[in-house]
């Protein structure tokens, strides 16, 4: 690293550890930053978005893989009768992919770290109903994250 980068780096660092008056949260990285300090090199990560399944149902068997190791993972999503299971075994690989190629993780030692779905966009659709009136149907989308971070 040259000493101009070296610079840059301890000015990052600096701001990102001088406390706020508002609230205590530490500034949020840009990517370039993140790269430079080297934030995300630990893990591998992967993101579905816009999945057309519930949250409350997705995190129903994401709650079973938490903090299992990767190949324990992969036989409790494929043996799990869910309709989300299809899309968190994709997300999963995914994620193990990351680690293994991008960030040169060992995959033997790889546990699922962080595992959540958030809400996505919600499409509003009507039912007709009696005397011309119309019920609401909400058909709910989700945005599945896995991370796998390496056992120490």
């Amino acid at each position: 690293m040259s000493n101009e980068n070296a610079m840059k780096k301890e000015e990052i660092l600096e701001l990102y550890s001088a406390p706020r008056r508002k609230s205590n949260l530490p500034p949020l990285l840009t990517k370039k930053e993140k790269k430079k300090l080297g934030i995300g090199k630990d893990e591998g990560r992967a993101t579905a978005k816009h999945i057309r399944i519930a949250p409350r149902k997705v995190k129903i068997v994401l709650d079973l893989i938490k903090g299992k190791s990767i190949d324990e993972a992969f036989a409790i999503v494929k043996y799990t009768p869910k309709a989300a299971s299809e899309a968190i075994y994709k997300v999963l690989k995914s994620a193990e992919a990351n680690a293994v190629n991008n960030n040169g993780l060992d995959r033997e030692l790889l546990y699922v770290s962080e595992a959540f779905a958030n809400q996505g966009v919600t499409m509003k659709r009507i039912m007709p109903r009696a005397k011309g009136s119309a019920y609401r149907i909400n058909k709910r989308s989700s945005h599945i994250t896995v991370a796998v971070k390496e056992k120490k």
